[in-house]
């Protein structure tokens, strides 16, 4: 069977993860991306350096290598109308128009949409349209609430009061500051504090059907212990059984209803999604409720989530998600557990220190069980060595039977990197899951997991298809 040509766009950890999953399935590859990535550039046929919102010569570029299936990594890529150029090119898309991306782009338009169409997991929030707003949207909030920038912040658009400011007024003085001083028209968003336990589930949506993947938890704080600002994600992890320590079957179908919901509620409003639908939630006592929605492949979940993938050919799977309807029949994950863990330049995210040299023995890693995915690098002076950029460096995936094993075997394999850098040692470690598994026994009064004596917690889902 012949593999579809295909781009894709974007140059990080993501990408590199998508294109060696694509290179499994014998795909010719072409990469547009801002910088030259070591790891793509070492698989693709052709590599264009570019902006990944300059849809025009992205475009050009993909019909003059005879492509026939792009795949968008980015956000921006999305709220560019990337998609909508490349279709106009009869492209096959995997990523959704600039309209329908505003589910991530405009975090006003997602929580409004599910206003609209009734769909569960929506926390209270305002929408203020001007700094003269602010004053009487925080007042309405009985407790404590988070301050979003209603576009696109590369994750690190939130401030939640008790950790990034303490009183209300702080926090209405953080949102007057997200307004432009030229007056030009924007909004921001105000939502209740949910507590509870984050979590990801990732879907392939092909306009009508939504089939979930394995569900992962990003670890969005710069510092151990869940401390310092706001990142793009220092590392996730995923279990054997597809699930997490504290989720139960029944909490990953509510999520994937709502997700279901989403997609309903665009295509009323004539807004066909074709890609990856994102939804973070938060877990609390009452079920999940909805964080954020991303219009793509999360990053660093993605990372865990490929590594696992097993079905029968990943470029066809993602050509049914353009082009017409999914088969179910070619996804499938193995059932092992994974842990990934970024390494970030000294300084990350606020001031990130770019060019250190790193030098990676990528052989040595990979005997260990972990697989290597390049981020925000650039080649270095010779062979098995990258300089670091300005956003996440490098990946490291371990995969096992056991997520301990799995995340012991990432720590051995961070003793063949040499250079400058920080990790968070804590993902994925025994004892933060475990006071996380505690909180949520904690805020539900339930006491601790038995696959015996419950066994909706046990097995992993087999492949389904929800219809929106």
């Amino acid at each position: 069977m012949r593999r579809p040509r295909t781009l894709l766009v974007g140059g990080g950890g993501r990408e590199h993860a998508l294109g060696l999953a694509l290179q499994r399935s014998e795909a010719p590859l072409f990469v547009a991306a801002p910088q030259v990535n070591p790891g793509l550039k070492a698989i693709a046929r052709d590599y264009l350096v570019s902006a990944v919102e300059d849809g025009p010569k992205i475009s050009r570029w993909a019909r003059e290598r005879e492509v026939e299936l792009a795949v968008l990594g980015p956000e921006a890529a999305i709220a560019a109308g990337v998609a909508d150029e490349l279709r106009a090119a009869k492209i096959p898309t995997v990523g959704p128009s600039a309209a329908a991306g505003r589910i991530e782009s405009s975090k006003a338009f997602a929580r409004e949409l599910m206003q609209r169409h009734h769909i569960p997991g929506l926390p209270e929030f305002r929408t203020v349209s001007s700094p003269a707003e602010v004053d009487a949207a925080v007042a309405a909030f009985s407790g404590q609430f988070v301050v979003k920038a209603a576009g696109l912040a590369g994750g690190k658009g939130v401030w939640v009061q008790g950790v990034d400011f303490q009183t209300p007024q702080e926090g209405a003085e953080i949102a007057r500051k997200l307004f432009p001083p030229t007056g030009k028209e924007r909004s921001v968003v105000l939502e209740e504090r949910l507590e509870g336990e984050e979590f990801s589930l990732l879907a392939f949506v092909d306009g009508t059907s939504v089939l979930p993947m394995p569900i992962a938890q990003d670890y969005k704080r710069a510092l151990e212990g869940n401390q310092g600002p706001n990142t793009g994600g220092m590392g996730s992890y995923s279990e054997r059984d597809h699930l997490l320590p504290f989720l139960t079957k029944e909490d990953r179908e509510a999520a994937t209803e709502i997700l279901r919901g989403v997609v309903a509620a665009l295509r009323k409003e004539n807004l066909e999604f074709r890609g990856v639908l994102y939804g973070g939630f938060m877990l609390t006592a009452q079920g999940p409720e909805v964080l954020e929605f991303n219009a793509r492949f999360g990053d660093p979940e993605t990372l865990n989530i490929l590594t696992l993938f097993d079905g029968t050919d990943f470029a066809d799977l993602l050509y049914q998600v353009a082009a017409s309807r999914i088969d179910p029949s070619h996804v499938s994950f193995r059932l092992r557990a994974t842990v990934c863990k970024y390494l970030v330049p000294v300084g990350y995210p606020d001031s990130p220190k770019k060019g250190s040299l790193l030098r990676i023995d990528e052989n040595a890693i990979r005997d260990l069980g972990v697989t290597v995915y390049y981020g925000s690098v650039s080649p270095g002076p010779e062979p098995g060595t990258a300089l670091t950029g300005t956003s996440r460096s490098l990946a490291l995936v371990g995969e096992s039977s056991a997520r301990k094993d799995a995340e012991a075997r990432v720590e051995q394999a961070l003793k063949h990197v040499q250079g400058e850098y920080y990790v968070r040692h804590d993902v994925g470690s025994v004892a933060d899951v475990k006071a996380r598994v505690e909180h949520m026994h904690k805020l539900r009064g339930t006491a601790p997991f038995d696959p015996v004596k419950n066994p909706t917690r046990s097995g992993p889902a087999p492949p389904q298809v929800f219809l929106a």
